[in-house]
């Protein structure tokens, strides 16, 4: 067995093992999924491609994605856990950490040894990333920082928080990044939103008061927080294109599944042509979204830009995602739609892509 289907295995068989028992606890209770993230830790891929000496695999991306992937089918909660730690809170510091900053901060998040979060969004600056209001004040040698994050995936559950602020004047010239530790004095983390799906992926504000932060605690340089934030979202998106089509196929796996054992009028719905015409699209769909996912990761481990096919990843597979649990629950009928059914928490899980 080569080094990538041995890899590929251990995320199919902490899947299998750990994963898809708990997937529908962790839905219904909004369980942490706790137990599924120690597991990838014990098998070493919480920093999957990351070099070795940094603490962390030494894989591709591709083989980072296609974990993904595997997680998504059996639990996308898990999955987006796992992404964000991944690609959001540890790229940062790989790529613009100092030397002190990646054996303090990077080693144990790639180790397993801690868990990372990225905090950028604010309830007057989403999308207009721009627009944030959290300021870091140069004072004590350091900064004071003041504000407040919302929507923070692994929020209450992380160790470390990659924080953007302002430091210098308003708009995207003015934001730095910097390294918050949830035991700082000065952050609060109130209890998780409750959502309409990845109920077990806690998502949360980060409250921060007059927190104080040594200045070897900023990422890259000051006012240059932007570009880090949008290098770090294009390698995210590649993430959730493969949360994504990981949705979308355990739909149509449910759908085979139905197709092929369910009869009506006296013969399986898998005879019926229209039927068919509906899991020829979804397979198409799914195929296609990975394959854009597959390209975008591939040109990311060769070090070529990644914006346009991130992007493009990421539309497509969430948009195919959407509708492919739309269609498995068309082909589930009223089981579909009973709360505790596969079908109806993938349709839940699909939207937030």
């Amino acid at each position: 067995m080569n080094s990538q289907a041995s890899l590929l295995q251990r995320f199919k068989d902490i899947a299998a093992g750990i994963v898809e028992p708990l997937a529908q606890k962790t839905d219904e209770e909004a369980r942490f999924p706790e137990e599924a993230l120690a597991a990838l830790a014990r098998a070493g891929l919480m920093g999957l491609p990351y070099p070795k000496e940094a603490g962390g695999a030494g894989s591709t991306y591709r083989e980072y994605i296609e974990g993904v992937e595997i997680l998504a089918r059996a639990c996308a909660s898990t999955a987006v856990c796992y992404a964000t730690h991944v690609a959001l809170a540890c790229y940062p510091i790989w790529a613009f950490g100092t030397s002190e900053q990646k054996e303090a901060f990077l080693r144990p998040l790639l180790e397993g040894r801690n868990l990372g979060a990225f905090a950028l969004t604010e309830r007057e600056a989403g999308t207009d990333v721009g627009a944030l209001h959290t300021t870091a004040v140069r004072a004590r040698g350091g900064y004071v920082l003041n504000g407040g994050k919302i929507y923070i995936t692994n929020a209450g559950r992380a160790h470390t928080y990659i924080v953007f602020a302002r430091t210098g004047g308003p708009g995207p010239g003015g934001i730095s990044a910097f390294l918050v530790s949830h035991q700082d004095k000065g952050l609060f983390l109130p209890p998780p939103q409750k959502k309409l799906g990845i109920r077990g992926a806690w998502t949360g504000e980060l409250l921060l008061r007059d927190l104080i932060l040594p200045e070897n605690r900023r990422i890259g340089k000051e006012n240059e927080g932007f570009a880090i934030a949008m290098k770090a979202l294009s390698i995210g998106r590649i993430g959730i294109a493969a949360q994504a089509t990981g949705i979308a196929q355990r739909a149509l796996e449910e759908s085979l599944h139905r197709l092929t054992r369910r009869k009506q009028f006296g013969s399986l719905l898998a005879e019926f042509q229209g039927l068919r015409w509906k899991a020829a699209d979804m397979y198409t769909r799914i195929e296609a979204s990975r394959q854009l996912t597959i390209h975008a990761a591939e040109l990311l481990d060769k070090g070529c830009s990644i914006g346009t096919a991130s992007s493009a990843a990421k539309l497509f597979a969430s948009e195919s995602a959407v509708q492919c649990t739309a269609e498995a629950m068309q082909i589930a009928g009223g089981e579909g739609y009973m709360s505790g059914s596969v079908v109806e928490r993938l349709y839940r899980d699909a939207k937030i892509t």
